[in-house]
């Protein structure tokens, strides 16, 4: 649900990017590639693409590039259908967060923060504050954090996996059901296009 004439236009215009643009213009073998040879190295190199939404997630910038359809202008069983598409699209953008792999998430550079916050308390009531005779209660106790820690982790694993799988799920669903009333000729993919984001233009 990319609009590719945006993603094109971020990509080679957009500060943001431009860890994807010097991957394009690697592969392109130029410095400034055009909106064709772009194009083309999309198809080729399906990385860049996973890097260009990887980048909007990262930064919290929705990968959906379609707004919800207006459902005063429909009537009956296609407003029904459009109405699970504007539902299936707002879900989708709730749990986008979740694609990213948990490896690179901020969840769990979050809990490893926390655990490095622990470390240090436990070195600083240890050493600082003379409690050389706690000190076993104090290393149990990271003990506990580290194991804590770590049952947090798995649940937020498992988290991503589920949520990722289940807006692969939609975003399947959701583009046969705009293709299906596009074809019917109820709505205009382009209409829905969302061509510019506030938060980086």
């Amino acid at each position: 649900m990319l609009n590719k004439e945006r993603m094109i236009h971020e990509i080679l215009h957009v500060g943001l990017y431009d860890l994807v643009l010097q991957d394009v213009q690697k592969a392109v073998g130029k410095e400034k590639p055009t909106k064709e040879e772009l194009e083309e190295i999309l198809k080729k190199e399906p990385q860049i693409l996973r890097d260009y939404m990887q980048t909007n997630v990262e930064y919290n910038l929705s990968n959906i590039h379609l707004r919800n359809i207006d459902l005063e202008r429909l009537d009956g069983v296609v407003r029904e259908k459009a109405r699970k598409i504007n539902e299936n699209l707002d879900i989708m953008r709730e749990i986008e967060k979740y694609t990213l792999d948990f490896e690179h998430s901020s969840t769990l550079v979050l809990i490893f923060s926390v655990e490095f916050f622990v470390l240090f308390s436990v070195q600083y009531f240890i050493v600082l504050l003379d409690l050389k005779a706690w000190q076993w209660w104090i290393y149990a106790f990271f003990s506990l954090s580290i194991v804590g820690a770590w049952w947090y982790a798995k649940k937020e694993q498992k988290k991503y996996e589920v949520n990722s799988a289940k807006y692969h799920k939609l975003y399947d669903e959701t583009l046969q059901m705009i293709d299906e009333l596009e074809k019917e000729g109820y709505i205009k993919k382009e209409e829905l296009y969302i061509d510019e984001s506030d938060e980086h233009i």
